[in-house]
């Protein structure tokens, strides 16, 4: 699919194929000539976006860490703005890992959090608020071993000390905009009352909301306006996460849930600062081990335990429904698992059921 009037612009970026489109662009693969690499290639979809789009620009630009999309270049050519980006091969964080389980151990949560805390420090020093973080913003690259976690679009991003302009316009359509529907479950409080109330605690809040999500696979306030009474008294169950967690999680999950909970403080000022909150992830102990797509092929002992079957491994991989995260698992579930070694089987820990069709057993 091609939305663009030519494939070829200022002599340097050759547009191979539409990507996808957000709340405010349009995104192309591109290949850039000049440094011979392949980029993303951005463009505003109406005159209301293109007024902010040079801006946030120029937020992005500011910020370089491995937990950011780069941004490369920007120029106008025949009236339209574009932005070169780096490509991202991979999906986002809701096609990634959202959609494919119902909810994910907190080893995968604590990686996650970490390096999005990271790469909101980075840009909360530069004196960027991203003000839509959400999982639709955060790509991932090597699918369960998360190999890269990148925030991008930083469509609505703003400078800390900017003055929000269109404030009046986006408040007036807010309750009729599907990307502001899609931001609610994850935007603070203070942004409820008005957007030009986000600040860097804002940023904060979102982290918070996200790995809620992720640990519970419920949104912590629910999902479109309805949540908007509940944001605005930070109401929400951290029970929902830590009821019927097995007692190999349970140290980890109580961590993660008091960040949490101190990063959706309803006052702003008392949310941790980025800095601070990279302190804290830093501070918990969760395994990065290699993650593997699977079934579980047989159980045993009145369904306590059983054998997870690879594809290319005869023996099968041990598991106790102690290391499952979530439900215990029934024969023929899809899993993900890391593996160690044990005699006479290799010994899965953790374990979360998924719902992915394309299972093998391969190192992603």
């Amino acid at each position: 699919m091609n939305r663009l009037p030519k494939t070829s612009f200022i002599d340097r970026y050759d547009v191979k194929e539409f990507i996808g489109e957000g709340g405010m662009q349009c995104v192309y693969k591109a290949i850039d000539r000049s440094l011979n690499r392949v980029v993303a290639l951005k463009t505003p979809k109406n005159s209301s976006a293109q007024k902010r789009f040079r801006r946030s620009a120029v937020c992005s630009s500011k910020i370089n860490h491995h937990n950011v999309a780069k941004t490369y270049d920007y120029f106008i050519d025949d009236e339209q703005e574009y932005l070169i980006e780096e490509f991202i091969e991979g999906e986002d964080l809701r096609e990634a890992i959202l959609n494919k389980t119902e909810k994910i151990d907190p080893y995968l949560a604590a990686k996650i959090l970490h390096h999005l805390a990271k790469g909101v420090a980075v840009s909360h020093q530069a004196d960027v608020i991203h003000r839509d973080l959400k999982p639709n913003n955060i790509m991932i690259c090597g699918k369960w071993n998360l190999d890269a976690i990148k925030i991008t679009d930083f469509g609505i991003a703003k400078m800390a000390e900017e003055v929000i302009a269109e404030a009046a316009e986006s408040e007036d359509s807010m309750a009729a905009s599907k990307t502001m529907i899609g931001a609610l479950p994850y935007m603070a409080p203070e942004m409820i009352a008005s957007v030009k109330n986000a600040k860097k605690p804002s940023d904060i809040w979102a982290l918070g909301a996200m790995t809620y999500e992720l640990l519970c696979g419920d949104k912590p306030f629910g999902e479109g306006l309805l949540a908007i009474s509940k944001i605005q008294k930070a109401e929400y169950s951290i029970d929902n996460i830590k009821n019927g967690v097995r007692l190999q999680f349970r140290s980890l999950i109580d961590d993660l849930c008091e960040i949490i909970q101190q990063c959706m403080q309803l006052e702003p000022d008392n949310r941790p600062t980025a800095v601070e909150l990279v302190k804290k992830c830093e501070m918990l102990c969760y395994s990065t081990e290699d993650r593997y797509e699977a079934h579980v092929s047989r159980l045993l002992f009145r369904g306590s335990c059983g054998f997870i079957q690879p594809v290319d491994c005869s023996s099968g991989v041990f598991f106790h429904q102690d290391s499952v995260y979530g439900d215990n698992l029934k024969s023929g579930d899809k899993v993900c698992y890391s593996k160690f070694a044990g005699n006479p089987s290799e010994r899965a820990h953790p374990v979360i059921k998924i719902n992915s069709d394309d299972i093998e057993d391969i190192v992603f």
